[in-house]
């Protein structure tokens, strides 16, 4: 017998339940537990954890950045050097190199999208929280409709609503009856499709990491605990892949919020770009 096929033997005999999409389906705090299906996912009546994590974030960023900025000086402490670091970060590469001119106003937005994400997804990793709250798709598809918001109207802003949807549908230089099959597909693709794409590889990559770190935590614990001590050095490797995941993760955490900030930056640029 294989070793894949003796672990599928024991979890079955046992009653193992391996970790899946159920694991990311928190009750309600205090006790409520009414649900309902939409898109295939299920959904809690109540106030969850991951909502209290997105209040937690906003709380914790507004208390940490206006104490940097509180006692501004033009020799700064440390903690307004960290402050002035981070909004440097954001606005220079996120908002002057992506956005170029004009960039200025989109910069608060762009530093507290950066920020917030950022936050909510090093919960996954911080002890006694340890639930990334992207990894639940209706708070990214949120983050995501807001970003269309905010790129659709500084283009309907500069162009007029019919220049901008020129602008998005029309592909430079393009002439004649192929325009048929552009015009509806640069639609489908600059208008419709992004707040989803956008959502989707944020969520995507938050639920993925964070149902790896649970297999091999509970993999481990139950090869360890339940298995014969024949198979004690898979649980211990299965345990040093959840350390060396967990810090893996952490790396993963921040690119998605940079990319996730990048995305909004690169369409705020080509809603605002000059008409071919």
């Amino acid at each position: 017998m294989t070793f894949a096929a003796s672990v599928v033997r024991t979890a079955e005999g046992d009653g193992f339940t391996p970790p899946g999409p159920h694991d990311f389906d928190l009750p309600a705090i205090g006790g409520g537990h009414d649900t309902f299906e939409m898109f295939g996912q299920s959904f809690v009546l109540g106030v969850t954890k991951p909502m209290l994590q997105l209040v937690l974030a906003a709380i914790l960023l507004f208390a940490f950045f206006y104490a940097a900025a509180r006692k501004r000086a033009m020799v700064p402490s440390r903690l307004q050097f960290v402050g002035e670091g981070f909004y440097g970060f954001v606005r220079n590469s996120l908002g002057r190199d992506i956005i170029g001119h004009d960039f200025a106003k989109f910069v608060p937005y762009l530093f507290t999208l950066f920020f917030f994400i950022l936050l909510n997804n090093f919960f996954g990793s911080l002890p006694f929280v340890e639930f990334p709250t992207f990894s639940r798709s209706g708070m990214v598809y949120g983050l995501a409709l807001l970003s269309w918001v905010i790129y659709n109207a500084a283009g309907i802003s500069k162009h007029g609503f019919v220049g901008y949807i020129k602008l998005q549908t029309v592909p430079g230089g393009i002439k004649g009856p192929i325009l048929a099959l552009l015009i509806p597909l640069e639609f489908m693709s600059n208008i419709l499709v992004r707040p989803v794409t956008l959502a989707l590889r944020l969520f995507a990559n938050m639920f993925a990491g964070h149902l790896l770190l649970i297999l091999f935590a509970l993999g481990g614990e139950y090869i360890l605990t339940e298995m014969s001590i024949q198979y004690a050095p898979v649980g211990i490797l299965a345990w040093l892949m959840f350390i060396a995941v967990a810090f893996l993760e952490m790396l993963i955490q921040f690119l998605q919020a940079y990319v996730f900030v990048l995305l909004n930056a690169m369409y705020i640029s080509g809603a605002v770009a000059d008409e071919h």
